[in-house]
């Protein structure tokens, strides 16, 4: 049971990735290639390039094609069916706060199984949830998220840290994802919301 809980939680946040890959793909006015492409690297950028360093054979999406059929239904859909969601830009912020949630909790999971130490886990969980924001917004020519003032990778290092204490003290592991996805979300949801951003350097003087 836990296994397949797992399976399909990760199959939800590597669609909500791929919408907002798609959404941005339709802000830059693409093609509907361009939004299966944008949606795919979204979707499944962070999964991979943990699966990469924790060096785990074959790469989720390779050992389950599902995955990448995901992402590609996602931006069809959203090509063909939901045009107007392009225009908000609040829509593609939720979205990702929602993907960003779940995958630095699952990341964080995919690290502990492996046998990663906490501090590695903890890190796997920040990259998985962030990398694949961080490709889509590079392709688009967008300055990413994570980079900007917005409290983005602190929400992703919060959920995981969470998830990864919880699991440790030996709580159910339904229990801990949810813990640490509600904490992630509620943190970056607030930001959002209320407008926190972190403090921006000064720059260097001429």
């Amino acid at each position: 049971m836990g296994g397949e809980f797992l399976h399909w939680l990760q199959l939800v946040g590597v669609g909500v990735f791929a919408l907002t890959g798609a959404l941005a793909a339709a802000r830059r006015k693409l093609d509907i290639f361009g939004f299966a492409l944008l949606g795919s690297v979204t979707g499944i950028g962070g999964g991979t390039l943990r699966d990469v360093l924790l060096d785990i054979g074959p790469v989720f999406w390779v050992a389950d094609p599902a995955y990448i059929l995901v992402c590609v239904a996602v931006s069809t859909i959203a090509f063909f069916g939901v045009p107007y969601l392009a225009r908000s830009e609040k829509i593609l912020l939720w979205a990702d706060a929602l993907g960003m949630a779940l995958f630095c909790v699952l990341g964080a999971e995919r690290a502990l199984e492996a046998g990663a130490f906490a501090g590695v886990a903890l890190v796997m969980g920040v990259m998985s949830a962030t990398f694949g924001g961080i490709v889509r917004d590079m392709i688009c020519a967008q300055l990413p998220l994570m980079l900007r003032q917005e409290i983005y990778a602190t929400c992703a290092a919060a959920g995981a840290g969470l998830y990864i204490l919880l699991a440790r003290l030996g709580i159910s592991e339904q229990a801990a994802l949810l813990a640490g996805f509600a904490t992630a979300f509620v943190i970056r949801a607030a930001a959002l919301r209320f407008g926190w951003t972190l403090p921006a350097h000064r720059g260097l003087g001429d």
